[in-house]
């Protein structure tokens, strides 16, 4: 295990590709294309983040400010490599991004999870545990919205939390 500690930054341009390959080794992720990741490193880059280590893409976090709620932040995918698993760089990548002038009225955070995902579950209560948050869940979308194929999309809202 590599003992070097990775740079948390604004991804870039070039970052994009990489990015897909990094969500490509990343189940159950849903890989989108290349090009929404080029979107993410150029159109949303306020709002998300790339862990690089030795030069390369190793974790990535992608997200918005949600349109008409200021104070909302939806993560969208949050990806960790193998070299960088097992050291809390999900969390920390949520905590770069919440930190960050683009987030500066955000009190809740959204996302989407799997039910059977518990490694986000885990995630995202220790997160609303430590910001002394409420965490509340509802289904966002079905199972036969989503085409019938994927396990239904809970939608976990945490908040209203300090900065």
């Amino acid at each position: 295990m590599d003992t070097k500690t990775p740079i948390i930054r604004k991804p870039q341009v070039d970052d994009g590709y990489p990015i897909y390959q990094l969500i490509k080794n990343c189940p159950p992720l849903d890989l989108n294309s290349t090009y929404l990741y080029l979107l993410q490193t150029t159109h949303f880059a306020e709002t998300c983040v790339v862990a690089e280590l030795d030069g390369k893409v190793s974790g990535f976090l992608s997200g918005y400010i949600k349109p008409g709620a200021p104070d909302t932040f939806f993560l969208w995918q949050v990806a960790v490599g193998d070299e960088l698993r097992g050291q809390g760089m999900a969390r920390q990548l949520m905590d770069a991004v919440l930190a960050s002038e683009a987030c500066k009225e955000v009190r809740f955070l959204e996302t989407t999870i799997t039910p059977d995902n518990q490694a986000s579950w885990g995630l995202f209560r220790a997160f609303a545990r430590d910001r002394k948050a409420e965490l509340n869940n509802q289904v966002m979308f079905t199972s036969e919205q989503l085409g019938g194929e994927h396990e239904p999309e809970m939608l976990v809202r945490i908040g209203p939390f300090a900065k």
